[in-house]
């Protein structure tokens, strides 16, 4: 096995013993394989993020008075957000975490065989998965945030 990157598509093994590529057909068939892989990964790291903010439960404002300019003082507002343990959506939380560190070791796995095909395939699919499924990621901006 090369321990520097190649381009090579002669017996390159692929995650599990019987899957070895010999052919520029199986390369490409794996290249497409492992940039889905990738995107669907990227698309998981969001559904995730999605899925929790519509499950978050036992929402609690909680105002506390700070100093303020001249003497005054200003209440200052924060949200706790909490989830049961015991509950559906954080089954399914815990088992997508799951399905999503075996991705990213598969992934990482896939990297380290060095083949340049590959490991195009991972950084395009990464790449490719971002730009469709985080754009609409919301950027939280808090307006009461002040520096100390």
């Amino acid at each position: 096995q090369a321990m520097t990157f190649h381009f090579s598509y002669e017996n390159v093994p692929l995650l599990f013993s019987g899957l070895t590529i010999n052919s520029p057909g199986e390369m490409a068939g794996a290249f497409v394989g492992v940039f889905f892989l990738a995107m669907f990964y990227e698309g998981l790291k969001i559904a995730r993020e999605c899925l929790l903010r519509k499950s978050q439960v036992s929402i609690r404002y909680n105002s506390m008075p700070v100093p303020g300019p001249n003497g005054t003082i200003l209440m200052e507002t924060h949200k706790t957000v909490g989830q049961q343990m015991l509950s559906f959506p954080h089954l399914l939380q815990t088992v997508l975490h799951i399905i999503q560190v075996v991705v990213s070791y598969f992934l990482m796995l896939i990297f380290m065989t060095y083949n340049g095909y590959l490991c195009i395939a991972v950084a395009a699919g990464a790449g490719t998965g971002y730009f469709f499924f985080s754009w609409k990621k919301a950027v939280v901006v808090d307006i009461t945030e002040h520096c100390h």
